[in-house]
């Protein structure tokens, strides 16, 4: 599997290279900046594209919007966003367009290289992959006076929600909730009732679709940043 990563920090960069060359990825690119990355993804065009959102020249948004623009020109290019802070907008941004193989991990809550490996996997192959704590932000994100549709959701419905939207199978909800598959399925179906989606059996297309509609709301502006 061909990757390119993008990362300013250097011993992080750096760290990241090792790591993927001794679990037997192939470094297309390594870069420090956003030019830098768009002009690494769309001459390598690689598997996978590892990106900090923040990178020079603004450390902002460069990050994500090269890999955006990259995947403009290259549809379905996998992007995994690594990032210090849950930002909800980058989110609703990188699965806009449904095409699948998303993810988005906060750096300090990566715990070994097997969970990064595995994360790596699954955004490869058109899966989605999600920090629990960025989706609890986005299952709680709406303010006062906006459309809730959750609401209608029951307790353990809004369970089944999450852990679908980290992108979790029905088996691993099964298993995580202590119910059946058929429990899952259930209350699945319930779900997308209610929230007006289609259901599907394609667990990728179900995650990106919950995941747009959780994120549909208008978005009240861009918020800079924190710093590092």
């Amino acid at each position: 599997m061909r990757v390119v990563v993008a990362e300013d920090l250097f011993l992080l960069r750096e760290g990241l290279v090792r790591l993927l060359k001794a679990r037997g990825f192939e470094i297309a690119a390594a870069t420090d900046s956003a030019p830098g990355l768009l002009d690494a993804l769309l001459e390598h065009r690689p598997d996978l594209a590892i990106v900090d959102i923040r990178l020079p020249p603004t450390h902002t948004d460069d990050g994500l919007r090269a890999a955006l623009s990259a995947r403009e020109q290259i549809p379905g290019l996998p992007i995994l966003l690594l990032s210090q802070y849950v930002e909800q907008i980058y989110a609703q941004e990188l699965v806009a367009d449904q095409a699948g193989g998303v993810g988005y991990l906060l750096k300090d809550r990566v715990f070994s290289d097997d969970q990064f490996v595995d994360a790596i996997r699954t955004v490869a192959a058109g899966g989605t992959v999600m920090d629990p704590q960025v989706v609890v932000k986005l299952l709680g994100r709406r303010g006062r006076g906006e459309r809730e549709p959750l609401s209608t959701l029951s307790e353990r419905e809004r369970q089944v929600l999450e852990l679908m939207a980290e992108g979790r199978s029905n088996s691993a909800i099964a298993n995580r909730l202590f119910i059946s598959e058929k429990a899952v399925s259930k209350h699945s179906t319930s779900i997308f009732t209610k929230l007006e989606l289609v259901p599907s059996d394609d667990d990728n297309r179900r995650v990106l679709a919950v995941l747009a509609y959780l994120m549909s709301a208008p978005h009240q502006g861009r918020r800079t940043p924190p710093s590092r």
